[in-house]
């Protein structure tokens, strides 16, 4: 009975996994019939000047950001494209390095949105000899994916581009449609040089954008070819959101226009079957505008082609997806960065806004402006012009945006199982969920505790990617494993990765600042742990945090790990004093149960230093006595 009950429990965990809702939210809207009927045809859904001639319509469209826009452009007069050599490709076949090869293209990508749109906001011809020698350069690569994609989407299998394939990735992408923009606009000027240049880039971007998103069905983000357990991420409405502004701006054939568009809506809505009914981005804030905000960008398009036909923005979901960023604010540019997040993501609040705008959510209107207030606005950081375009056409209306923005109390997720509270300038975050989330860090259970908006017990976050992040080897880098979390390490053993390791038991009051979980799932069977129940309660002194449980066998000592970026003293047996960026608290334990010690994590990478410095902190509490059932309690309170 027990093998019994042990097997129902196994596969009520892998439905719930791995079951999505088929909401078809798309299919349901338009057939394809219908949506060749609300095509808005040669190129009339743009909301901006028609044409590069129209100067006085581009004066006025660009208005304060202008003169912004032609000083970025004036850096990169001149400028010598950089050329990505066969080995900074092989570089990551063989050492796992995949910034040789990006970090040149993704220049070169700067240098030429920049003077594209500087062209555009001018208009006298002076960026024209760059912008071709661009044109020409990308025409002359042999793919514009990324070593890393191209090592998982090329059916050879390697990371060096294959005249004879063209992939359709993210970074492609962005390229192709960075081009299509310049083909429609400037395609007369670069006439007027030779019309061969024009020319060779319409073909080479049907090659490479069109006839590819086209004749492929396999690519896993699509969503009809997803391996067992991977879910449709960001991706997904990533990739369809440059393909469909692609078509939108070179297809004038109706026929094949409807066929491509209705093709991006049955796989968009893979996405909307994956993402979870609470509105929660598992991938964390940072990756919401990779993500949701990528959604966004492609159901705008997908709104104008259809002349307002086929949209979703009436959707509770679609509003509930965007509002997440507003929920994981912490204040003052700070963040909750579970996963590959990072804890610096305060957003971009002109995408923000946008978004607030096509849901009409006044919460993130008002937290768009709150944002703005304390940003350094900036039009030079996008690398797709249509971002560019609709920050600069929403900007006015921002601007005029109310204040008084009031952060959300909390928010409980029941399906993400992620648990917000703040209560008097203090920020709770913990989860639950399973150990094979988008971007996952073994961290089931783990929490992030803030004072006056400041991170004081933390997520470390992750480093530069490279291949050994999205290999077998992921969980052997130090980020992703539990011991580098909130959590304790089970009779000396870490939590483990895959869909089956995942919590039970979990309760939460968003009112009363409690949310409790069992995360004995999400260990091992060495762990031999038969319960592990952790609560967290958030009250007007501090924080609690209790641990209780029942092991199988005793093998080890428990470790109770806490991660920090401030000063640590543990000079006073059952007090941890710490102090981060002028917030003093005190971690208490009992020092007849645990013996503490610190451990310094030098930070060598670049992307975790720019968040905390050149290091930080694992505070290691060790258990004196070994015993199959016992009560663990922690304090933290105002030092």
């Amino acid at each position: 009975m027990k093998r019994l009950n042990v097997l129902l429990a196994f596969l009520a965990v892998c439905l719930f996994t791995y079951a999505y809702e088929e909401r078809a939210m798309l299919e349901k809207v338009a057939t394809l019939e219908q949506v060749r009927e609300a095509l808005v045809m040669n190129q009339d859904w743009i909301p901006y000047p028609k044409a590069y001639a129209d100067r006085a319509g581009w004066t006025d469209f660009f208005g304060e950001t202008r003169e912004e826009i032609i000083r970025n452009g004036e850096k990169y007069l001149g400028y010598e494209w950089k050329v990505m050599k066969t080995s900074y490709y092989l570089a990551f076949e063989r050492d796992g390095n995949r910034v040789k090869m990006e970090t040149p293209l993704f220049d070169n990508n700067r240098a030429f949105s920049s003077l594209f749109a500087a062209e555009m906001a001018e208009g006298k011809g002076r960026f024209m000899d760059d912008i071709i020698d661009g044109v020409v350069f990308y025409c002359e690569m042999t793919s514009w994916a990324l070593s890393a994609h191209l090592k998982g989407l090329s059916r050879l299998g390697r990371s060096i581009p294959y005249e004879q394939e063209n992939v359709v990735e993210l970074f492609q992408g962005n390229i192709s449609q960075m081009l299509s923009w310049t083909y429609y606009y400037l395609r007369g000027e670069m006439d007027k040089v030779s019309p061969t240049i024009a020319k060779r880039l319409r073909n080479e971007l049907q090659k490479r954008e069109l006839d590819a998103y086209m004749a492929r069905d396999d690519y896993w983000w699509m969503g009809w070819n997803v391996p067992k357990g991977q879910p449709v991420n960001n991706w997904n409405p990533w990739c369809n959101y440059n393909a469909i502004t692609c078509f939108m701006l070179l297809e004038n054939d109706r026929d094949k226009l409807a066929k491509a568009v209705y093709k991006t809506m049955l796989s968009v809505d893979k996405y909307l079957n994956w993402v979870t009914a609470d509105g929660a981005c598992e991938e964390g804030p940072s990756y919401w505008g990779a993500a949701n905000g990528m959604l966004l960008d492609y159901l705008d398009g997908l709104q104008k082609i259809t002349g307002g036909k086929v949209s979703l923005f009436d959707q509770k979901l679609i509003k509930d997806l965007g509002e997440y960023i507003v929920y994981s604010n912490v204040g003052n540019g700070w963040a909750v960065n579970f996963a590959d997040a990072s804890a610096r993501s305060g957003g971009d609040p002109l995408l923000i806004y946008r978004y607030g705008v096509a849901v009409d959510s006044e919460m993130m209107k008002r937290f768009a402006a709150d944002v703005k207030s304390r940003t350094t606005m900036k039009f030079t950081d996008w690398t797709t012009p249509s971002r560019t375009f609709e920050a600069v056409r929403h900007l006015k209306s921002l601007n005029r945006e109310e204040g008084g923005f009031t952060a959300p109390a909390g928010i409980w997720y029941p399906d993400t199982e992620f648990f917000y509270k703040s209560m008097d300038n203090r920020f709770l975050a913990a989860k639950g969920g399973h150990n094979n989330e988008s971007h996952n860090h073994n961290d089931v259970g783990s929490f992030a505790y803030y004072v006056n908006t400041i991170p004081v017990l933390i997520d470390a976050g992750v480093g530069v990617y490279s291949a050994k992040t999205f290999s077998k080897e992921r969980y052997t880098i130090w980020t992703m494993q539990s011991q580098y979390h909130n959590l304790p390490s089970i009779n000396g053993v870490m939590e483990h990765e895959g869909a089956n390791y995942r919590s039970a038991n979990v309760k939460a009051d968003s009112k009363k600042g409690f949310f409790s979980l069992d995360i004995a799932g999400a260990y091992p069977a060495e762990a031999k742990v038969k319960t592990w129940n952790r609560s967290y309660q958030l009250h007007k002194s501090g924080l609690r945090i209790q641990d209780k449980f029942e092991l199988e066998e005793v093998v080890a000592p428990n470790v109770v790990n806490f991660m920090t970026w401030g000063k640590v003293d543990i000079t006073t047996p059952g007090q941890v004093k710490i102090e981060t960026q002028g917030q003093q608290v005190v971690l208490t334990y009992d020092p007849q149960q645990f013996t503490a010690e610190k451990e310094t994590v030098p930070l060598n990478d670049r992307n975790l230093s720019a968040v905390w410095g050149k290091e930080i902190y694992r505070i290691i509490l060790t258990a004196k006595h070994q015993s199959l059932k016992g009560n663990y309690r922690f304090d933290v309170t105002k030092g």
